[in-house]
């Protein structure tokens, strides 16, 4: 009998685990560990941080549905791992930290194969001022929705008091990604500021560090429309313009005040950009997990890159962006120093950004980091669970791939939620990762890369969110429904 366990119950996690527990059967022991009770459809947490979904509409209780499923779930964060066993505990084993009445207790999770699916940590100490407990808000947890909606009516109230309001939205450090839930929200509060009747009292400006729009941390595209090839630049800028939305881009936040953004600029300027209202997404980093021998010696570094992002097969050499390629990123996620350890989702260290690396005459980076959250965390969870699943049955090695460098992916962006009047933009992309020897004009297939916007979007947005709820939920037929 063989035990996997599984570090986190995000996309990427709960899939590997649900497909992990369906392949295995009931002969072999699938285990989560995950400090959040709740398992929170992310992508939705938008509408609740404009106010028209609530907390309970995106979230729903784990252990339950890990019941049901045959899955053992701890909650706990994971704290330590021990891929060689140590003194206490000889086989492979996680230390993990659970908190019953303020006390912080220990304990540990042996395991046969380990899914590193921790996600992120958010970082919102890297820029002073930011974020919840700061000065601004964040639609990355459903709480943090909650706040934002919150601020957001009250914001309104004022605005149809007469006063004038100024809002921020975007990107709150040099080194952030996710641009694309920034740009979910930015149109979707323009869009719930002209249903509520005040548009006209509002100043909406958005705030990144792309180099320019539509970058969204993947180079920017080029999307087939209409016969015509048309940039994601104009894509993205056109949208705005049509909704009457400023824009910064190449700006690096370094500190957020009551009322302020301090920015330093690509070109080495500084910037200050008052607001009434602020957004900014933080930069992720690592959750912070550290690494030991048997002996007990810490090997941090040997499994993890100084980010705190897992090292898996990729190609993490140093080299110069003209020497970037499509084979440098990593295929199977299997860790090189111990070949029952994987990692997936976010919590696997990329070997360098997709978009250019840019740095201001200060040094400070101020450059979009890669993307690697929704229907790619889910591909990779996926495959990594197939993997292990044919290692315990006697298979010598991976032999399933993922490479975001080989796959595409769909994104619905929401533009605006109403079953009449919403919109929003879907776009496919092939491969996500550019490969230039494959495409030498563009890096990427334009017959399976494409944009469009409009109603039926909004509509096919609708249906994702219930549809893949449902898929977490694991009820009858969920392995039918795609990642």
């Amino acid at each position: 009998m063989s035990r996997v366990v599984v570090l986190g119950a995000g996309v990427a996690g709960h899939t590997a685990a649900a497909f992990a527990r369906h392949w295995l059967g009931r002969g072999h022991d699938v285990v989560v560990v995950s400090p959040r009770a709740d398992y929170n459809w992310i992508p939705s947490n938008i509408w609740v941080g404009v106010g028209l979904m609530k907390p309970a509409k995106v979230v729903f209780p784990l252990a339950p549905v890990y019941a049901r499923a045959g899955i053992e779930f701890v909650q706990a964060r994971a704290v330590e791992l021990h891929p060689e066993g140590g003194a206490a505990e000889a086989r492979p084993h996680v230390v993990v930290e659970s908190t019953t009445g303020g006390t912080a207790l220990r304990s540990t999770v042996p395991y046969d194969f380990l899914i590193n699916a921790t996600g992120p940590k958010l970082n919102f100490g890297a820029t002073p001022g930011l974020g919840p407990g700061g000065h601004s808000l964040s639609v990355c947890t459903p709480d943090h929705a909650a706040e934002a909606a919150r601020a957001l009516a009250e914001a309104v109230e004022r605005m149809r008091r007469g006063e004038r309001q100024r809002f921020l939205v975007g990107t709150g450090h040099g080194g952030c990604t996710c641009q694309g839930a920034a740009f979910e929200y930015i149109v979707n509060l323009e869009f719930e500021l002209r249903a509520r009747g005040v548009r006209d009292k509002a100043d909406i400006t958005w705030l990144s560090n792309e180099y320019e729009m539509g970058d969204f941390g993947m180079g920017g595209m080029h999307v087939k429309r209409a016969g015509y090839i048309t940039p994601s630049k104009i894509f993205t800028e056109s949208l705005f313009a049509e909704r009457g939305l400023r824009w910064i881009t190449r700006a690096h936040v370094a500190q957020v005040e009551p009322g302020r953004a301090h920015c330093q600029m690509l070109d080495g300027s500084e910037r200050t950009q008052e607001f009434d209202f602020a957004m900014l997404l933080p930069p992720f980093s690592g959750v912070g997990l550290k690494a030991f021998d048997r002996s007990g010696t810490e090997i941090t570094a040997r499994l993890f890159q100084p980010n705190g992002f897992m090292r898996v097969d990729a190609d993490y050499d140093a080299k110069p962006y003209e020497q970037w390629s499509a084979r440098d990123w990593p295929r199977t996620y299997q860790s090189p120093s111990h070949p029952n350890v994987f990692a997936a989702g976010i919590a696997f260290a990329p070997p360098h950004a997709i978009s250019r690396p840019r740095q201001s005459p200060q040094g400070v980076s101020i450059a979009p980091t890669p993307p690697r959250t929704g229907m790619p965390s889910a591909m990779i969870g996926k495959v990594v669970a197939r993997n292990i699943c044919g290692m315990v049955r006697g298979a010598t090695g991976p032999r399933h791939t993922a490479s975001m460098a080989e796959m595409g992916a769909a994104c619905v962006a929401s533009a605006g939620a109403n079953p009449f009047t919403g919109t929003a933009a879907a776009m496919t992309v092939f491969p996500i990762v550019p490969d230039f020897e494959r495409y030498p004009e563009y890096g990427r297939d334009l017959d399976l890369t494409f944009g469009e916007i409009g109603l039926a979007g909004h509509w096919i947005k609708i249906i994702l969110h219930h549809m893949f709820l449902y898929k977490a939920r694991l009820l009858p037929g969920w392995r039918l429904i795609p990642e």
